[in-house]
């Protein structure tokens, strides 16, 4: 068996979720625009520089989410995926993780944003395996707390070590360990598998990636 992980944002969607899952909420006057649009941009400028503290940016995200009652939250989780989520669902990103279910692959999405914004996204991938910056959920709410540690940079090996290690295995249980991302960013996990493919590459990871001789990916040039 081999094992395919796969980034997320700029990755499988030519978006990025977290950045247009703010953009969604100022656009539906869920949220003051104004301020949100200023904190989130310069909390996105930052991800693209490498500068980003994710913990501060994540409870950012996730004391938005707080405000809301469940209902609402799940209301707007909903109109956000019909929105902007699906229509921006490629055949290419479709077709590339089915050619890995369809080899028997164990696959799994490791992205730096939340469990929340991502769990529909995995599912309308039909991926069952996700793993994300979870929030802390009391009562049934969400706090506005992260729970855990970020799925960010070297935080993406340990949470797919611990999620492996769940069912009982190890990266060296694999025959072939692909990790598909776009960013520089994930230049941690991508240098301990076996494939790593730099996938709709930004210019750093071009730089990288092709200094090292690993396959580039583009998924959304049509």
């Amino acid at each position: 068996m081999n094992l395919a992980l796969f980034d997320l944002d700029h990755t499988l969607l030519p978006i990025d979720s977290d950045y247009e899952w703010g953009q969604f909420l100022c656009r539906v006057g869920a949220v003051d625009a104004a301020e949100f649009a200023r904190r989130n941009d310069a909390f996105f400028a930052q991800y693209q520089a490498a500068t980003l503290d994710p913990v501060e940016y994540l409870e950012f995200a996730l004391g938005t989410l707080a405000a809301f009652e469940p209902e609402r939250l799940a209301a707007l989780q909903q109109q956000f995926m019909t929105e902007v989520i699906e229509p921006a669902i490629r055949p290419a990103a479709r077709a590339l993780l089915q050619k890995h279910l369809d080899a028997g692959d164990l696959v799994a999405i490791v992205t730096a944003t939340n469990h929340f914004v991502t769990a529909p996204i995995a599912k309308a991938f039909g991926i069952e395996h996700l793993i994300a910056a979870m929030p802390e959920i009391v009562d049934g709410r969400i706090t506005g707390r992260l729970h855990g540690t970020p799925t960010q940079g070297q935080g993406k090996i340990a949470h797919t070590k611990a999620w492996l290690e769940g069912m009982g295995k190890t990266l060296e249980h694999f025959d072939a360990v692909y990790f598909y991302s776009d960013s520089h960013n994930d230049l941690p996990l991508l240098s301990i598998v076996t494939h790593p493919v730099a996938t709709n590459p930004n210019a750093a990871l071009t730089t990288h990636a092709t200094a090292q001789g690993w396959p580039l990916l583009h998924l959304f040039n049509d």
